[in-house]
């Protein structure tokens, strides 16, 4: 591996040369906990090349490029160790295996089975869509919410969900008031393309049925569907009249339970059309069809269950630490196994007497599996978008003095603290505590605590939930850490 260095411009290669487009010049140092990672192929680009430069500007980032396998960027990557990672891609690269290829290669970084930065994968239907969100840089607080599906309207501002398996349900929160329920049309179509057009929420939440063509409304009753064409989004009832969603408010969106949004298998696909025309900033989206759910509605119980605490980006990667977390504590032997496709196993190993004791089953243990590397997160991952703060059934607190580190957490709602506020979807609640660590440190030494059986990494500490809250025992983990 080579080194070069341009003014102001520290540029890593995997391979041995790269032509940079002479844009592509930040007016800053750079600095290492943010790093993008980029094709040699996509970076020689001029509109590609630009998306990179915006990004670099944004965090004085470093830049490691590739040839013709992301894995190149390893040794790069492990040398400096990033806290944030922004893999610029075109749409004909952001396929499902090249996330899964990014899922095991950031877990990589060092010894253990965890994911050792925070990433995305910023795609675009073109590389102006891109760029619009490189360049975004106003934090989101997230105040309206609206479904497709059922989500804990109790820990919002404001917000509205329309049921997919009870034809004619919807539900309202206004700011400031409760929940009710309100009739809904037969056919939802232009009721949702309405809300996102007028409305204009900040944050979209879809379930049921999908393809990389569409979202089939209903799930368990005959609806409309949207669909995508060009890169625009549109809504396609079942008269068959069309309705075209114009909603450019930056928002993200979180198609928890369906299958194959996040997969982008061309450029006329839904994820692309969400970023295109919906003013998506941020998504994630699974890129096969799902049955297990871990992956996609677990995020809700860090994001919008515990509202204000995590960005999207740091629930995402809380809940994925979860699963790891589950595969490594249970049922280890299954953390090698292949993801995404059980019936490619090399074996199926059976589980042992801790794990059934604490009522995994192989399914579930084939399900994390399945789960671990095909969920995509899209969109600079140091953006912030967060629930606007609401009451929480526990309070968490992380504090560190002379390289002691205090992690407590206070149960709100006496024995419901730890339980879900929602339970819609697969695979809710029982979520550890999670907590990311102001940097990245060594030589922890647990102090008090133990146990609790924390486990606590450079850069994040996680407690397992025990689900049954006692309210006059105390939870609390204190540890020693040098910083790295």
């Amino acid at each position: 591996m080579k080194t070069y260095f341009l003014p102001g411009f520290p540029l890593v290669f995997a391979m041995s040369a790269v032509t940079i487009s002479p844009a592509v010049q930040p007016t800053a140092a750079s600095d290492p906990s943010y790093a993008v990672v980029v094709s040699q192929e996509t970076v020689a680009l001029a509109d590609w090349s630009a998306v990179v430069e915006a990004l670099v500007l944004k965090h004085q980032a470093l830049v490691i490029t590739f040839g013709d396998s992301v894995g190149q960027a390893k040794p790069a990557l492990q040398q400096a160790f990033p806290r944030f990672v922004c893999f610029v891609v075109r749409p004909e690269e952001a396929s499902r295996a090249f996330v899964g290829h990014v899922h095991r290669l950031t877990r990589q970084f060092d010894a253990d089975p965890y994911t050792d930065c925070l990433w995305g994968i910023l795609t675009g239907y073109d590389a102006t869509n891109a760029l619009r969100i490189a360049k975004q840089t106003e934090p989101l607080t997230i105040r309206k919410v609206a479904a497709g599906t059922e989500f804990a309207t109790a820990m919002v501002e404001s917000g509205v969900w329309y049921c997919e398996l009870n034809q004619g349900k919807m539900v309202r929160k206004e700011p400031g008031g409760n929940a009710a329920p309100q009739r809904a049309p037969k056919d939802t179509t232009r009721a949702l393309v309405d809300l996102l057009n007028d409305e204009r929420p900040d944050l979209f939440l879809t379930s049921g049925h999908a393809t990389e063509r569409d979202w089939q409304i209903g799930f368990r009753y005959r609806n409309g569907s949207f669909r995508c064409s060009g890169g625009r989004l549109f809504g396609l009832d079942t008269r068959g009249q069309r309705f075209a969603v114009e909603s450019p408010n930056p928002k993200v969106y979180l198609p928890i339970g369906n299958c194959l949004m996040g997969h982008i298998d061309g450029r006329e696909c839904m994820a692309l059309a969400w970023m295109n025309s919906a003013g998506v900033c941020q998504m994630l989206g699974y890129t096969v069809p799902t049955w297990y759910g871990y992956g996609g509605w677990g995020v809700l119980d860090y994001f919008v269950e515990q509202p204000g605490r995590y960005t999207l980006t740091e629930a995402f990667f809380a809940n994925h630490h979860a699963l790891v977390h589950r595969l490594a504590t249970w049922c280890p032997e299954f953390l090698d196994q292949p993801s995404g496709d059980m019936s490619r196993a090399p074996s199926r190993p059976s589980l042992g007497s801790e794990a059934l004791a604490a009522g995994l089953s192989l399914t579930d243990a084939l399900g994390l599996v399945f789960d671990r590397d095909v969920v995509a997160f899209y969109g600079d991952p140091a953006w912030q978008a967060r629930l606007a703060d609401q009451p929480q059934a526990y309070e968490q607190t992380l504090t560190e003095a002379d390289g002691t580190y205090v992690f407590e957490i206070t149960p709100r709602r006496g024995p419901d603290s730890f339980a879900p506020i929602n339970t819609n979807g697969s695979q809710r609640g029982g979520r550890p505590f999670m907590a990311f660590l102001p940097q990245r440190v060594t030589g922890v030494r647990v102090l008090e605590g133990g146990n609790l059986r924390p486990v606590i990494t450079d850069d994040f500490i996680l407690v397992p939930n025990p689900r049954v809250c006692d309210s006059t025992k105390p939870y609390r983990v204190v540890f020693e850490a040098r910083a790295l």
